[in-house]
């Protein structure tokens, strides 16, 4: 795994360790939270399944090891001997915003041990005074919000390895059989006039020519496309823009079978586009 671009990620409890190393999952990083600094080499000889999909590897280490501050040095040297190619991330905030995150989510700081926060948080501070001077990036987040710092992580894993790409799943789905609780963004395309009704379409699926033809050349279905692709061409870029990972589309009619199934297609087709991630499902085509 000497091949990976390693981060570690460490700093001051309640900086957004948790934010920034959920960032890195999404961008297609292999992440654990809590490693313990004396296990880490051994890790790293560990063969990972799915290597080659992997854009790099993320660590959480902090005091709340209580064996991290005597070994991170010496073992964080043998790696970079051997040849690993790691980055020290060291997140920090503003005493006070650390002290109003801490009242908001009304936990303890891990080295308060009966005194306040701000004893804890001044501790700690001292205590990583070193770690600090050697991390590689210093990341003030006290003006961050849980989004400005994800997509902060984003741009930074960017550089590694061009980012995964939100991944879009267009869903067909029946009413009948219940709204998929995964879906985003559900439209309701029971308006269509239904293939069902006409004796020679009834027993195809909205996949086949036939139905797609008599589906899509309404002057209903047309209209409503044209407005519902403009709006799907302006929220994707957005979502994709917060750090969105997976974003799924249901496209619901009666039982699933016939407009559903080919509004979807239609929406799959222009959403598909080269810079794109684009799955389409059909959940009750069969039914």
């Amino acid at each position: 795994m000497n091949d990976l671009k390693i981060f570690i990620i460490t700093g001051l409890s309640g900086s957004g360790k948790s934010t920034a190393i959920a960032a890195f999952q999404d961008a297609g990083f292999y992440c654990v939270d809590n490693m313990p600094v004396a296990l880490l080499p051994k890790f790293l000889e560990l063969p990972i399944q799915g290597d080659s999909e992997i854009t790099g590897l993320a660590f959480v280490m902090d005091l709340r090891e209580k064996g991290f501050l005597s070994g991170y040095e010496a073992i964080f040297e043998s790696l970079r001997q051997k040849g690993c190619n790691f980055e020290i991330l060291f997140l920090e905030a503003d005493e006070k915003i650390l002290v109003q995150r801490y009242s908001q989510t009304r936990r303890y700081h891990p080295l308060s041990h009966g005194k306040s926060v701000t004893d804890g948080i001044r501790i700690e501070r001292d205590q990583l005074r070193h770690l600090r001077e050697s991390a590689d990036q210093i990341i003030d987040t006290s003006c961050y919000n849980v989004h400005k710092l994800k997509s902060l992580i984003l741009d930074i894993a960017q550089k590694i390895k061009k980012f995964a790409l939100m991944k879009i799943n267009i869903l067909s789905f029946g009413f009948r059989y219940g709204i998929p609780h995964d879906a985003d963004l559900i439209i309701d395309v029971r308006f269509v006039s239904n293939p069902y009704f006409v004796p020679e379409l009834k027993e195809l699926d909205g996949e086949k020519e036939e139905v797609r033809r008599y589906v899509l050349s309404r002057n209903t279905t047309r209209i409503f496309l044209q407005k519902y692709l403009d709006l799907l061409d302006y929220l994707i870029p957005l979502y994709e823009k917060e750090g969105k990972a997976y974003l799924t589309i249901g496209v619901g009619c009666t039982g699933g079978r016939h407009r559903s199934v080919a509004i979807a297609r239609a929406v799959f087709e222009h959403t598909d586009k080269p810079n794109r991630r684009v799955e389409i499902t059909h959940r009750d085509i069969e039914k």
